[in-house]
């Protein structure tokens, strides 16, 4: 049977920027070349509100039309609010999609199965910090569900070796799990950091 495959976070946040992204540049066009060609006393359209080069884009009278009204104040303020919070929405997604969610693999007889980011991510950790030398591990599956590739950041102990350890990682871990996921290839980029600790005198 089949594995179901659900489309990636990534791809759809792409579907969505280029959604927004599109939108809003036509908006701006449209609105921007209606300006300008009042602006410069070009034909416009009957219901346009600008139609010279001595309109103003807000008279004194539109703006303080609702001023003294109750629900004015209110209703800018909470439309503000929603603007400010699906703008740091989007800020913060924009930094989490190099996350991969899934890993397509091929079964080897014609089907397909997923592979979580998150469980590979897991083993791979798991495996970098059982290293000798390796303090802590940090593993960032990112590319694409059928090419994945990965980021590895190693906090290392004052004594590790730092070719020993990414031999140990390359040869150890990455293999087991390219191998066990039935990857091709995982490419990966690592970086290295010490432990900060106190030097040491010498007697």
């Amino acid at each position: 049977m089949k594995a179901p495959v659900h489309a990636p976070v990534t791809a759809a946040l792409r579907r969505v920027n280029r959604a927004l992204l599109g939108l809003a540049g036509l908006l701006l066009l449209l609105v921007g070349g209606a300006v300008l060609a009042a602006g410069l006393d070009l034909p416009v359209p009957s219901w346009w509100p600008w139609s010279g080069p001595d309109d103003v884009l807000l008279s004194t009278a539109d703006r303080r039309r609702w001023r003294e009204e109750s629900w004015w104040w209110p209703t800018v303020i909470a439309v503000l609010g929603v603007l400010v919070l699906l703008a740091l929405w989007w800020l913060i997604a924009q930094f989490r999609r190099g996350r991969l969610a899934e890993v397509l693999v091929d079964t080897g007889d014609g089907d397909a199965a997923v592979l979580r980011g998150r469980a590979l991510e897991g083993v791979l950790e798991a495996d970098a910090a059982a290293q000798e030398g390796v303090a802590r591990a940090r593993v960032a599956l990112t590319g694409r569900r059928t090419a994945p590739r990965t980021r590895v950041a190693l906090l290392l102990e004052p004594y590790a070796s730092p070719g020993e350890t990414l031999a140990g990682l390359s040869g150890e871990a990455l293999a087991r799990a390219w191998s066990s996921a039935g990857l091709a290839t995982l490419p990966t980029e690592a970086r290295l950091r010490a432990v900060r600790h106190r030097a040491r005198r010498v007697s």
